[in-house]
């Protein structure tokens, strides 16, 4: 089973290009910084809750459909 943080790493990279945001200007619209974006979409941290709801926001997604696609991700590491 492939871990929850590599999921929402992918589901978080993969939406970002979608809506083709930098990760600058996906960092600025969830309020956190560039490097800390990239070790999300890296799979190098696990975020709380808050910080979910706020990358979910970014990405124009409600936290729900953010974990729906965590959920549904079929990439392997």
């Amino acid at each position: 089973m492939e871990p929850i943080e590599k999921k929402f790493a992918n589901a978080v990279k993969k939406r970002r290009k979608e809506l083709r945001l930098s990760q600058e200007a996906f960092a600025n619209a969830a309020g956190i910084h560039r490097t800390y974006a990239s070790s999300i979409e890296r799979a190098k941290v696990q975020v709380s809750i808050n910080i979910a709801a706020q990358v979910a926001h970014a990405l124009n997604l409600s936290l729900s459909e953010l974990f729906a696609r965590v959920e549904t991700d079929k990439t392997k590491s």
